[in-house]
């Protein structure tokens, strides 16, 4: 079993930056993948980036790619969403998950475990 607790999320001004903090408690196989998806009002969750625990290999979606950046810390079980140059349409409770890693990293079905989420608003 595997708890995740997502914080960093607040008020931010478009161009601004925040780091998103996903701290996971119990045991996180090597296998696993920890990805981080957002959610705004009326929308679909889509994802956002992952990362594979063992190779540390990261992933993205196209649109946030060079925006993003996914980290990790082994010690700290963390898992780490730098944000930069945020815009309004960034603004979505962000949720952090993990799952067995799997080909469908991108799809939020294939994902067992998730946080609370934090919310996320940049104003304009």
């Amino acid at each position: 079993q595997v708890q995740l607790v997502e914080s960093g999320g607040g008020l931010v001004q478009a161009g601004g930056s925040l780091r998103l903090s996903c701290a996971a408690s119990g045991r996180i196989f090597r296998s696993y993948i920890v990805g981080w998806f957002r959610q705004a009002p009326g929308k679909e969750r889509e994802f956002v980036a992952a990362v594979r625990w063992n190779s540390g290999n990261t992933l993205y979606t196209d649109s946030m790619k060079g925006r993003f950046t996914i980290s990790k810390d082994n010690a700290k079980n963390t898992v780490y969403l730098q944000m930069n140059s945020l815009k309004p349409e960034d603004t979505a409770v962000y949720y952090c998950a993990a799952a067995t890693d799997l080909t469908t990293y991108y799809s939020k079905d294939s994902y067992d475990y998730w946080g609370q989420g934090t919310q996320v608003t940049v104003s304009s």
